[in-house]
């Protein structure tokens, strides 16, 4: 059986199973990484991910389509599992064969329970963050360059490179987030400030992104944002709903700095500061320069 994957990550998944891992990829830099880990690379030049995984699915056959767990793609998983009449399960986190079915396990219930599910192929799914971690691969797969048809509800008007230093927090090692007890937009700079000291990645509560818009929605962490995994995880002035919890739940260490001492942040923590924000972050910025500066 083939499997369709779309990350090295779901490539080292595939094989682990005894399943072909054929390529998917829309960026040069996303095949060039694939090719390491698969024997054959599709590089789509043009049209939709949902249009994608159909034609390849009826082009080569596949047992399972392993995505990143992004809005795009579950989007679009979701939609092509419908055309094919296949099973969709978002944000897994074990993936097992159990005979000629797929075993598979996702967190539900703000990351408190686990939900199993045995599927037919064909399958398509979403991995949750912070699966595995995988280097560079030497397979040296062949890439083939298709274009499939466009989504006729869209025009696009340009298509444009992200900047690097683009926020990817899946892959922070250190995360500084911002939620509603900074009073004032200008303030944010302070936890800039402070992540740049860590060599940190800035994420934020869903108010800073969806309300205040503050930050973009790339920041966001929770539920129905960005679910992380870092080593650090530091929550400053954010209270601690459920729905941001468990898009933290999978990091190492979390720690909080927040004036409430009842806020529901602390139920969580491995580290705790009850006091003002405005006071210990410029403490902790000057306090870990000076460290550096030491070493």
């Amino acid at each position: 059986m083939r499997a369709l994957v779309s990350s090295p990550e779901a490539a080292v998944l595939a094989r682990e199973m005894g399943l072909e891992a054929l390529g998917l990829a829309w960026t040069d830099e996303e095949a060039r990484r694939l090719a390491g880990h698969v024997g054959r690379v599709y590089l789509v030049r043009s049209g939709s991910m949902a249009d994608a995984l159909v034609r390849l699915y009826r082009d080569e056959g596949f047992a399972v389509a392993v995505l990143p767990g992004t809005r795009e793609a579950r989007d679009a998983a979701a939609y092509a599992a419908q055309l094919l009449g296949a099973a969709f399960i978002p944000d897994a986190v074990n993936v097992a064969m159990a005979g000629d079915k797929f075993r598979v396990e996702r967190l539900v219930l703000g990351n408190k329970a686990v939900a199993v599910y045995e599927a037919q192929p064909p399958l398509l799914l979403t991995l949750g963050p912070g699966s595995r971690s995988v280097g560079e691969g030497s397979a040296g797969g062949e890439v083939r360059e298709i274009s499939v048809g466009e989504d006729k509800r869209v025009r696009p008007l340009s298509v444009e490179e992200k900047p690097k230093g683009a926020v990817r927090l899946e892959d922070a090692e250190i995360i500084v987030s911002v939620g509603r007890g900074f009073k004032r937009k200008e303030d944010l700079q302070l936890a800039f400030h402070l992540a740049e000291v860590l060599g940190a990645q800035v994420g934020c509560s869903r108010p800073i992104a969806a309300d205040l818009k503050w930050l973009p929605e790339e920041h966001w962490v929770g539920l129905s944002g960005k679910k992380v995994s870092p080593r650090l995880y530091l929550a400053v002035g954010i209270s601690g709903q459920a729905q941001h919890i468990a898009g933290i739940l999978n990091s190492k260490y979390i720690a909080a700095i927040n004036s409430d001492p009842n806020a529901p942040i602390f139920q969580y923590v491995d580290f705790g500061i009850v006091d003002d924000l405005y006071k210990v972050l410029p403490l902790l910025a000057q306090r870990l320069s000076e460290r550096r500066r030491g070493a």
